[in-house]
């Protein structure tokens, strides 16, 4: 890549009208090494996840929270042996062909480990535990996905907070069924719990994708106060403010708003929402309840508008 970088750069001085686009799947080279840049005309552009508004009327919930909404892996025959494989294609290729671990087994333990924290919470300290390795060696894990862009995580939301909140990241894989094919089931797993991570990881791919593609310098949270009130997703920008909270439920009352009410109180100029499973638009307490489904289909990644 550096090489291909210099040859670049010799071509646009010679002739201005040239323009390259180069892909890649990893951005740790470019992080850390000492690369040509091309003198600030290099423009990053990330590129994610099918967005549901993407694929329109193909575009179906049960089937994006089973495998995801990876190109390669949308369009396969087989979807949920084509997100194993592509799970395990980064792990045999991308980090062993490249020597980026010296333990692939325990590198395999993290994933999996990490797979628990999958929009939760992210405790360094357990998962090491976990997966029985140093803290120092999973933080070094973390930068790996993250690098790979295989993960992301989310700050908590803390601009004049007028509550205690919480001090600690939230991860996520960044997609649904990558995350799917990494986590463990059992029978001493609940298949809600497992159900609900990948409902609330299809939203947040989404958002981000929406703020990467909109391009104006919005940033995705999550609020948390040390007392327990939790916001999934807050959406902070210039021109744009909302709360978003998500429900694995097919009925939504007023108590799933308490959360939302609390953010609201002391952001009166957010906008809220409740994402749900079930079939039509709500309005309780004020805030607006919309269909899931409904949401991701509206939220267009060549718009910069939110859905309302």
């Amino acid at each position: 890549m550096a090489a291909l970088l210099d040859v670049v750069h010799g071509l646009v001085e010679t002739d201005k009208r040239l323009r390259f686009v180069l892909t890649g799947s990893s951005a740790r080279k470019l992080r850390r090494g000492e690369w040509n840049l091309l003198a600030g005309r290099l423009v990053e552009a990330s590129m994610h996840p099918f967005m549901a508004a993407e694929l329109g009327e193909a575009f179906d919930l049960k089937q994006a929270l089973a495998s995801g909404l990876v190109p390669l892996v949308w369009g396969a025959t087989d979807p949920d042996r084509s997100v194993r494989a592509y799970a395990s294609l980064y792990l045999r290729e991308e980090v062993q062909a490249e020597a980026l671990v010296r333990d692939l087994g325990g590198f395999a333990r993290f994933l999996e480990a990490i797979s628990f924290s999958h929009g939760s919470l992210l405790n360094l300290a357990e998962v090491a535990r976990e997966c029985q390795i140093g803290r120092k060696t999973v933080e070094g894990y973390l930068d790996i996905l993250e690098d790979l862009l295989l993960s992301f995580r989310l700050p908590v939301f803390t601009k004049r907070a007028k509550r205690h909140v919480v001090g600690h990241s939230r991860f996520y894989y960044f997609d649904v069924g990558v995350y799917r094919s990494l986590r463990p089931a059992g029978p001493l797993d609940r298949p809600e719990e497992i159900e609900g991570m990948a409902l609330e990881g299809l939203v947040a791919q989404h958002l981000r994708a929406w703020i990467a593609y909109r391009g104006s310098g919005a940033e995705l949270y999550y609020w948390r106060t040390k007392s327990g009130s939790e916001v999934d997703f807050i959406v902070y920008g210039r021109d744009v403010f909302r709360a978003i909270e998500v429900k694995r439920a097919a009925r939504v009352s007023s108590k799933d708003l308490r959360a939302l009410r609390a953010f609201r109180e002391d952001y009166p100029e957010v906008s809220p929402c409740l994402l749900y499973l079930g079939k039509e638009r709500l309005a309780i307490d004020g805030i607006p309840c919309i269909p899931c489904e409904e949401f991701l289909l509206g939220l267009h990644p060549d718009k910069a508008e939110f859905p309302q």
